[in-house]
């Protein structure tokens, strides 16, 4: 699907990986505003084409197509590789599965970022680039794995750093935190409040004591 007359879009989202901050939780399962996290994301990237989940498949409210990094447990580029194999327009959404959240103006944002340049991803109020909520170019990605095969022999353990940050990419800022990503059980009790009391602050606590 078209977003302002724009090239049509892909995502890929990545939703496996060990949660080790969180005892090992099935973390885009875990349930916020009686919504999965998985679920909260694809509901942001509704108007994606085709949409490539990465990781064991689970029951979803919006059909999805389900694949597996290649090893099991190789790391996050490892299973964006693989997603970006199971898609073909032009610009890929690549996003994790955490982001509770993600809108679609934010992801319509990030795709319009992303035409003019190897891809777009958020910052966050820190100065952080969030590599997986970004969009990129299809091309772009897929010659910067092609570099990272030749300079390591595999993906696996590979970082997203490594990956993204030689390609020329627009930074969106995210002045209201919707990119806040849940990594610990402290990050996943204070989404639920906010999602509880109709919004807010989207700061973990960390940060607000660090202001």
């Amino acid at each position: 699907m078209a977003i302002d007359g724009s090239d049509p879009f892909d995502a890929v989202v990545l939703a496996g990986g060990g949660a080790r901050r969180l005892d090992g939780t099935d973390k885009p399962a875990l349930r916020i505003g009686g919504t999965s996290l998985l679920d909260r994301v694809l509901g942001a990237c509704a108007d994606a084409g085709r949409t490539v989940c990465v990781g064991p498949e689970r029951p979803t409210l919006r059909p999805v197509r389900w694949t597996r990094e290649d090893p099991v447990g190789g790391g996050p580029v490892a299973a964006l590789a693989v997603g970006l194999e199971n898609v073909s327009a032009g610009r890929v959404l690549a996003l994790a599965a955490d982001l509770p959240f993600l809108t679609a103006g934010l992801v319509r944002a990030l795709v319009r970022a992303a035409e003019a340049a190897d891809g777009a991803v958020l910052v966050d109020a820190g100065g952080r680039d969030q590599w997986l909520a970004g969009c990129y170019q299809h091309a772009a990605l897929a010659a910067g794995l092609d570099r990272l095969r030749a300079e390591r022999g595999a993906l696996a353990g590979a970082s997203l750093r490594a990956l993204a940050s030689p390609l020329a990419l627009r930074r969106v800022a995210d002045p209201q935190g919707l990119g806040f990503d849940c990594d610990t059980w402290e990050d996943v009790r204070h989404v639920r409040r906010l999602v509880a009391d109709g919004g807010g602050d989207q700061r973990p606590p960390r940060a607000e004591s660090e202001s």
